[in-house]
């Protein structure tokens, strides 16, 4: 197994850096898995368990120089290893004006992600710092734990308001209660509910819009014969919610939540050369 690659353009590294800052504020330790054309950044505690659920994917081409890796094996041209997204996104800090930044798989005592950065430097030579970031390899036979979460069966999909907005009302929220209803319909509509014994709060959002999604199964006549105004709801943590609204660094060109009725509701978030899923279960 061997894995190396390069940043050179500013742009891409500070690009990278959001992203990989965005994930650690999701997730305490996740899997990176690397193929040849894409990287992943995977969370997959058992949504049966409460946990989220984190599936980001990022086109390498759009953010590295260079990148060579060879996988597992032939057939199995891939790479997974468990790490901390904090440690790489502290070492990924101390590169913001870097001239490069290299990221290999190395083996010193312990399988490491090694982070040369090259900083501008008054004299000839260039300095450089190198952040050793120990990372667990993940054999072939638990591959399979870390697919891609199927798009559950939603019955609501609608475009989300601008999530800065989104953030401070949930914040707000987040005093008065553990717990936080999101229900929207096929009309654009959304609300956030908070309803505890004292206090019953409700932001309602209007023509966010709805996503065109027609399932192979599903004429798009069938999709109109639903009731556009009928509310699809969830109840979920609301710590959970503010964790994704407030990690966001990658500012997003489109936003979408899918809610299957108090079963889960399912955040994705396009960038051009990034998305970025969030599935948070329901409350019973």
């Amino acid at each position: 197994m061997r894995f190396r690659a390069k940043i050179v353009d500013l742009a891409c590294l500070n690009h990278f850096s959001r992203v990989v800052n965005t994930v650690a504020r999701l997730a305490k330790t996740c899997t990176l898995r690397l193929a040849a054309d894409k990287l992943y950044f995977i969370l997959s505690d058992k949504v049966a368990n409460g946990g989220v659920s984190v599936w980001c994917e990022l086109c390498q081409g759009n953010f590295f120089d260079e990148f060579q890796m060879e996988g597992v094996a032939a057939e199995h041209n891939e790479i997974y290893l468990e790490l901390v997204p904090e440690n790489l996104s502290r070492a990924l800090k101390t590169a913001q004006n870097a001239k490069t930044v290299k990221i290999k798989l190395t083996n010193k005592h312990c399988p490491c992600l090694t982070v040369a950065v090259e900083l501008p430097s008054l004299s000839s030579t260039s300095r450089i710092v190198t952040h050793d970031i120990p990372v667990g390899i993940i054999p072939r036979r638990l591959w399979s734990d870390f697919r891609e979460p199927s798009v559950p069966d939603f019955d609501v999909s609608i475009y989300l308001p601008v999530l800065k907005t989104m953030k401070s009302v949930v914040e707000r929220m987040k005093n008065l209660s553990n717990c936080i209803v999101i229900e929207a319909n096929l009309s654009g509509e959304m609300n956030l509910k908070i309803e505890t014994d004292l206090v019953s709060v409700t932001t309602h959002f209007k023509d966010l819009g709805n996503p065109p999604w027609v399932s192979d199964d599903e004429s798009p006549s069938s999709a109109q014969d639903k009731d556009l105004e009928s509310m699809a709801e969830a109840r979920i943590d609301i710590k959970k919610l503010l964790q994704l609204l407030a990690g966001q660094q990658v500012n997003p060109t489109k936003a979408l939540c899918n809610i299957v009725s108090r079963r889960i509701v399912h955040f994705i978030l396009l960038h051009e050369d990034v998305s970025l899923q969030y599935f948070i279960p329901a409350l019973a």
